[in-house]
């Protein structure tokens, strides 16, 4: 099962349920030395899959564009890059799923998630004061707030950001399918858009 978002003529994104085992996987992804290794570190058998399945949706992606697609290189913060190729993107899954998306021109950050009974407990921490008494302890805003952050942080992809302080996302009605997201830091703020869907594992939010 696939789902192609055409979110605007420079941006594209695809959610997939994860069908496939590892050798399945592997069999057409070009990995680098340094992705070799990343996944080596990895132990968990079904974390792996999720890994290279994320990297089969990005390339199946760049290929459709007519870009070659030969791995991708982590920056010094960790934020994956196509090698060769200016168009930016993001990473996401979780059990059984993987998501990735592709802009021509600018950062974007994407994030899929189940909605969980824990998000009641944990999301609070992460929110500033308006955003709690916005969410008023509902499940489903809680998770809509934590899955854009989640995309916002991918997008701004630098260290030294933390969801209270430094990400916003204005109160949302609960159908909407559009937010309106903020980076603010001392030295750089900006406005964002959030796509928000409901789908795949729950909830999936695309930052640009």
């Amino acid at each position: 099962m696939t789902f192609q978002i055409n979110i605007n003529s420079d941006c594209i994104a695809t959610l997939r349920a994860i069908t496939d085992d590892e050798q399945a996987l592997r069999e057409n992804l070009p990995l680098t030395v340094a992705e070799e290794s990343e996944l080596a570190s990895i132990t968990h058998p079904a974390q792996r899959v999720e890994w290279l399945a994320c990297r089969v949706a990005i390339q199946q992606l760049t290929e459709a564009q007519g870009v070659l697609y030969v791995g991708l290189q982590k920056d010094e913060y960790g934020k994956p890059h196509l090698i060769g190729s200016p168009w930016h993107i993001s990473l996401s899954h979780t059990s059984g799923w993987a998501a990735a998306i592709l802009h021509r021109s600018r950062p974007v950050g994407i994030d899929i998630e189940p909605v969980r009974d824990q998000f009641t407990r944990v999301v609070p921490r992460v929110l500033s004061a308006d955003e709690i008494a916005h969410a008023a302890g509902n499940p489903h805003r809680l998770a809509v707030y934590w899955c854009a952050k989640e995309a916002l942080y991918k997008l701004y992809g630098k260290r030294q950001l933390t969801f209270r302080e430094h990400l916003h996302v204005e109160p949302f009605a609960d159908d909407a399918s559009q937010l309106i997201g903020h980076v603010r830091l001392p030295d750089h703020e900006e406005e964002l858009t959030i796509r928000c869907f409901k789908t795949g594992p729950g909830l999936l939010a695309i930052a640009f």
